[in-house]
Parts: C-alpha cells; sequence; structure tokens
C-alpha cells in the first residue's frame, strides 16, 4: 500500500503506553517523545542498512551489464562469421547450378535429336511397311491400339503431304486410305460410347480426332445423336431448350472446346427444327388466311426469342448475343420484311369487315358523306350559319354508335400493336406504329363516329318541326363514351412505341385535329339540338296557352295556380334537363345546360310580352313564373336562377299598385335594369292607359 505519514504517526502514538486517553490511561507527552525519539533512531538504522544493500546490488548490476556487453559482442562477432560462411555456401550452391543446368541442357540438345532421331527411325519403319505393301506393326494391327495407330498415321500423313506425287503416289494413296480408315473407325468408336454413355472413352477419342480432319465430322456425329429421341413432343422449343440444358452439362466433359460445339448444335436446332417447323406453320395460312398467319408469326417469334433469352446463360463464345440474334433473323427474315403489309392489309379488311357487319345487323346501307369542293363549302356554310342543309334523315332513334363494335376495333389494333412492337424493326417500329394508328384513326375515328356525328347532324329536325324526337344526345353520349376508350388506348398502347421518336409528334397532331373535327359536329349538333327544343316549347306555348289566361272574364272566380301550358313546359324540360345530364360529363354538363337555361328564358321572356295581364292575370302570370323558376332550380346554374328570379321580379310589375310602382323598379332585383325593359312591361297592364299609372311610372 502507499505510504502516509499522517497515519504511520498515529498509529505509532497509538500503540505506545501514554499516548492517548484510551483505556482511561492518562497521556503521557515524555514518554511519547521518548517513544518517537527511539523509533526515529531505528528509521536511520534501518535507512542506512537499505542504502548499503542498494549500493551492493548497483555494483553487481554493472559488473553484469559489462559481462552481457562483452558477450553480445562476441555474438556478433560470431553472427559475421557465419554470414560470410553463408555468403561463401551460396556463391558455391549458384556455381553449382549453374554447372548443373548447363549439363542439363547439354543432355537435352544431346537427347532431344536421339529422341527425334527414334521417332523417326519408327516413322521410317512405319513408312516402309507402306511402302512395302504389308502392315506387320502390333500397332497397326492390334484394335487396342488404335490410338497409337491414330498418332503415327496423322504423322505419316503429313510426311506423305510433302512427298512428290510422281515417285510416292501409291504410298501416299495407302497412307490416305489407312487415315481415313483410322478416322472412320475412331468416329465409330465415338458414336458407340456416346451410345453407351460412357463419358470418359467419349473424351480420350474426341482428344485424339483433334487432329485429324474428321474432327468435325466427329462433332456432326455428337450433335445427331444428341438430337435422337429430343423432339418428340409437340413443344419444338420446350425440347429444345431441354436438349440444350442436357448437352450443356455434358459437352464440357468431353470436348475440349465445348463452347463451340454447344454453339454448333443451337445453330443445328435453329436452322434444321425450328427453321422447319415454323415454316411449316405459317407456309400454310400465308395467303389464306392472314389473321391466323400474323398469330402464328407473333406467337412463334415471341416464344423463339424466350428460347434465345435461355440459351443466354450458355458459354457460346464471346458475342453470343450477337449470334443468337443472326440465327432468329435467319429464320424470320423473309417472314418480317413485309410483315408490316400484312398487317396492315389485315387490319384494315378485319375493321371494315366489322364496321359492315354492324350496319347489316341493324339493315342500314351506308350513305356516302362526300367530299370535294362543293361538301366542303356546305360544311363551311354549315359551320358559320348552324342551317341544315339537305334533307333531315330520320334515324328512327339509331345513333349509329356501338360500343360492340368500338371494342372488337380497339381490340384488333391493341394486337397489331403488340404484334409491331415484337415484330417491328426497332428503327421501323415508330413508323409502323403510327401507320396501325392511322387505321385506327380512318376506321374507328372517320368511318365509325364521324359517319355517326353526320348521320346525327342530318336526323335532327328543323326548330319549327312538331313533336320532334331528338337522338343526337343519345349520339353525344356514346360519342363521348368510345372517345374515351380510344384516348386510353392511344395512352397505354401507342405512347410507348413513339414516345423517343419524331412521329410523336405527328400522332398527337392527328389526334388533336380529329378532335377538334369531332367538336365542332357535336357543338353543331347540341346547339341544333337546343334549337330544337326551344321550337318544341314555343309549339307547346303556342297550342296551350290562351289570351284568357291572363285577362279572365270572371276575375272574381279565378283559381290562382300556374296555367296548363306552364305544367308542360316544365314537365318537358325537365326531362331535356335529366337527358343532357344522362349524356355528358364533366364542364360540358354545365356549359349546356346555362345554354339551354338562356334560350328558356329568352323564350318565356318573349312569351310573356305578348299578352296584356288584368290584375288577376298578373297574378297568375307569377304563378307560371314561380313554377318557371322553381323548374330553372334544376339546371343547377346560378345565372339561369338569377334570370328567373329577374323574370319573376319584372312580373311584379304586372300586379303592384301604381302608387307603389317606383318603390319595385328601385329595388334590388330591378335597379340595374334598362328602364325601356321596365316600360315595356308595365305596358302590358290592361290599365296600363289610365293616366294616373302613366303618372305613376313617368
Amino acid at each position: 500500500e502507499p505510504f502516509v505519514a499522517d497515519e504511520y504517526i498515529e498509529r505509532l502514538a497509538w500503540r505506545t503506553p501514554g499516548g492517548g486517553s484510551r483505556g482511561g490511561e492518562a497521556f503521557d507527552p515524555k514518554r511519547l517523545l521518548e517513544e518517537f525519539v527511539n523509533h526515529i533512531q531505528e528509521l536511520q538504522v534501518m535507512d542506512e542498512r537499505i542504502q548499503r544493500k542498494v549500493e551492493k546490488l548497483e555494483q553487481q548490476c554493472q559488473k553484469e551489464a559489462k559481462e552481457f556487453a562483452k558477450k553480445v559482442q562476441e555474438l556478433q562477432k560470431s553472427n559475421q562469421v557465419a554470414f560470410q560462411h553463408f555468403q561463401e555456401l551460396d556463391e558455391h550452391i549458384s556455381y553449382v547450378a549453374t554447372k548443373v543446368c548447363h549439363l542439363g541442357d547439354q543432355l537435352e540438345g544431346v537427347n532431344t535429336p536421339r529422341q527425334r532421331a527414334v521417332e523417326a527411325q519408327k516413322l521410317m519403319k512405319y513408312f516402309n511397311e507402306f511402302l512395302d505393301g504389308e502392315l506387320k506393326s502390333d500397332v497397326f494391327t492390334n484394335s487396342e491400339k488404335i490410338k497409337e495407330a491414330a498418332d503415327i498415321i496423322q504423322k505419316l500423313h503429313l510426311i506423305a503431304q510433302e512427298l512428290p506425287f510422281d515417285r510416292f503416289s501409291e504410298v501416299k494413296s495407302k497412307i490416305a486410305s489407312k487415315y481415313h480408315d483410322l478416322e472412320c473407325q475412331l468416329i465409330q468408336e465415338f458414336t458407340s460410347a456416346q451410345r453407351r454413355g460412357e463419358i470418359s472413352r467419349m473424351r480420350e477419342v474426341a482428344a485424339v480426332l483433334l487432329h485429324f480432319k474428321g474432327y468435325s465430322h466427329c462433332v456432326d456425329v455428337y450433335i445427331k445423336q444428341c438430337q435422337e429421341g429430343a423432339f418428340l413432343r409437340n413443344d419444338v422449343f420446350e425440347d429444345a431448350a431441354i436438349l440444350c440444358q442436357r448437352v450443356n452439362k455434358q459437352v464440357g466433359e468431353v470436348f475440349s472446346n465445348p463452347e463451340t460445339v454447344l454453339a454448333k448444335l443451337i445453330q443445328n436446332i435453329f436452322e434444321v427444327k425450328l427453321q422447319s417447323y415454323v415454316k411449316d406453320q405459317l407456309e400454310e395460312h400465308r395467303k389464306s388466311d392472314a389473321e391466323q398467319y400474323l398469330k402464328n408469326l407473333y406467337d412463334l417469334y415471341t416464344r423463339t426469342t424466350n428460347l434465345s433469352s435461355k440459351l443466354m446463360e450458355f458459354n457460346l463464345g464471346t458475342d453470343k448475343q450477337t449470334f443468337l440474334s443472326k440465327l432468329i433473323k435467319s429464320i424470320f427474315i423473309s417472314y418480317l420484311e413485309n410483315y408490316i403489309e400484312v398487317e396492315i392489309g389485315y387490319l384494315k379488311s378485319r375493321s371494315a369487315m366489322i364496321l359492315q357487319r354492324y350496319y347489316d345487323s341493324k339493315n342500314h346501307q351506308k350513305r356516302s358523306i362526300g367530299t370535294g369542293g362543293i361538301q366542303d363549302l356546305k360544311e363551311r356554310i354549315r359551320q358559320r350559319t348552324n342551317l341544315p342543309l339537305g334533307p333531315s334523315i330520320d334515324t328512327h332513334g339509331e345513333t349509329f354508335l356501338s360500343q360492340e363494335v368500338v371494342v372488337n376495333l380497339l381490340q384488333e389494333t391493341k394486337q397489331a400493336f403488340e404484334r409491331c412492337h415484337r415484330l417491328s424493326d426497332p428503327s421501323d417500329l415508330p413508323k409502323n406504329a403510327f401507320r396501325i394508328f392511322s387505321m385506327l384513326v380512318e376506321f374507328l375515328c372517320t368511318e365509325h363516329i364521324d359517319y355517326a356525328l353526320e348521320t346525327g347532324l342530318a336526323g335532327i329536325p328543323s326548330s319549327d318541326s312538331k313533336n320532334a324526337n331528338l337522338y343526337f344526345l343519345d349520339v353525344v353520349h356514346q360519342a363521348n363514351t368510345i372517345f374515351h376508350l380510344f384516348d386510353k388506348q392511344f395512352n397505354d398502347h401507342l405512347m410507348p412505341l413513339i414516345s423517343s421518336s419524331p412521329k410523336l409528334s405527328e400522332c398527337l397532331q392527328k389526334k388533336k385535329d380529329i378532335i377538334e373535327q369531332m367538336e365542332v359536329k357535336l357543338d353543331m349538333g347540341i346547339d341544333r339540338t337546343l334549337n330544337c327544343m326551344i321550337g318544341q316549347m314555343k309549339h307547346i306555348l303556342a297550342a296551350e296557352q290562351k289570351k284568357t289566361d291572363f285577362k279572365p272574364e270572371d276575375e272574381n272566380n279565378v283559381l290562382i295556380q300556374y296555367t296548363n301550358a306552364c305544367v308542360k313546359v316544365c314537365g318537358y324540360v325537365r326531362k331535356q334537363v335529366e337527358k343532357i345530364r344522362n349524356s355528358m360529363d364533366g364542364k360540358n354538363v354545365d356549359t349546356v345546360l346555362m345554354e339551354l337555361g338562356v334560350r328558356f328564358h329568352r323564350l318565356i321572356f318573349e312569351h310573356l310580352q305578348q299578352y296584356s295581364y288584368s290584375c288577376m292575370g298578373g297574378m297568375l302570370a307569377i304563378c307560371d313564373v314561380a313554377e318557371y323558376r322553381k323548374c330553372a332550380k334544376d339546371f343547377k346554374i346560378a345565372l339561369v336562377l338569377q334570370l328567373f328570379d329577374t323574370l319573376h321580379a319584372l312580373c311584379n310589375l304586372l300586379v303592384v299598385a301604381p302608387d307603389n310602382l317606383k318603390q319595385v323598379c328601385s329595388g334590388e332585383q330591378l335597379a340595374n335594369l334598362d328602364k325601356n325593359i321596365l316600360h315595356s312591361f308595365v305596358q302590358l297592364r290592361v290599365d296600363y292607359r289610365s293616366a294616373r299609372l302613366a303618372r305613376h311610372f313617368s
């Protein structure tokens, strides 16, 4: 423990008798002083003893340090001597090694020519046997030594090729014959081993044949036998994938160049099996059935590319992507060159058939809309004047729009877009997709929707027709639904094909043009339909409203309620409002309802100014306008309701006391109206000619 002087003194005083008051003993300072003096002397003696011991140990340490330093010096000298000996030994070893290498080179220089000479001697011996025409060596007669015989005959064959033909023609032919026989034997041996499934024997024979010209034939035999029994099912693509998977595991154990052999197998499958299968499937329908031909082409091309994707995982050399692409192209190039022409031709005939079948089901002979200068002139006049040009056509409530037809056309186009994406060359894809889109625009938008709009416009009766049936709003409803489907297909299937090409702007412009063209005709048809609605209301009012309604003969016997004309007009208006809401969506509903409401107000306003009003007649007019205002609430258009509120306030001028006319005219609803309008309503009162009324209003 660390030494603390205060604690040490305390313990010493505590142990000394008389050093403290514990135990009832009195404190004795003298005795404590004596004890301290004695203890100090003991500590001094102890200090001297320890000091002597320390000095002794220091002397001993210095002595041992000198001895250790001396020993280290001796070891360094010994180490230097040993290192010198090691260098001498290393130099000696290097010298010996150099001598040994030199000797080895000399031995090799002697042995290599000797071995060559021995080898040449053997070859000369075998060559001599071919000269004599009798093969006596065991290597040629023993079938088990076919490997050695193959090595010899291969070398002899190379030598024979260097010999002049005129002197050694016979021996050259014999060597060539033996070369061919051995090659056939090796290939036969390889074939037998493959059938027995002996991989090691196949590998040995393949290694021997590697130096023969017939090595490629060996590979061909292997590829041919691999395919025996491999294509027994109906799915040739799945069979091909399974075969390549199995061969891929085996080919590396047999051949030294497995990627080349596997690539040759795949090439053989594509150029023989797949090409034959594709040709059989496509040529059957190429000229007779375009629909089935296109379906088969798309299906076969898709399955072939899927097979190619599976084969990409195998080692086929450096550029396997290009290799497989060329194989696919070699199969389909004759079909893909004119694919888009077949597609467009089929789409055109199929779309025309769908439309014709629909019109036949309606017993409708499609009329010609017409083109040229006169038709264009009529169209411009109609757009500027909104006048129906030509006789009205009774469509019997038929819109000549069919969602079933539209779905069929869109489905055909969708499939065409999918085939176009798969079968078109990337550089031609946007152009081909635009052609398909043009077909869709022609048959769906022009031949179907636009024709229905033209027919619907022609079917709208004139505004003065009685009991006219208005079907154009049904056309609007169906055209709106159809165009949503058209727009969805444009975004979902066409846009991905053209999004990064200049054709995008062309397609968007074409779509914009067709939309604007349809909107013009829809607006025109809606406007004329609204005119017809107003015309129907005029007929109702003309037929039902009587002059005596607002100037009854017996003022005291009148039932205060709205007139029969008002009831029928409001009933008619409510039906039309509901029909407009069902036929349109979004802001179009409010726009059309506002236009109808404004025209409805104008009609009632002008209608009311045709009569003179007694006091009770004015009350009846107020009841009618109140009912019209209630009907206007169904429009849910603030402007329309405001107009009828103002009209209701104007009708109060028909019944208000002459003294209160100025006060009513300055009210909130009438204060901002033209004074002529107010005057025109006051003039309708039967008592207007009285001097009192004229004086109050002036």
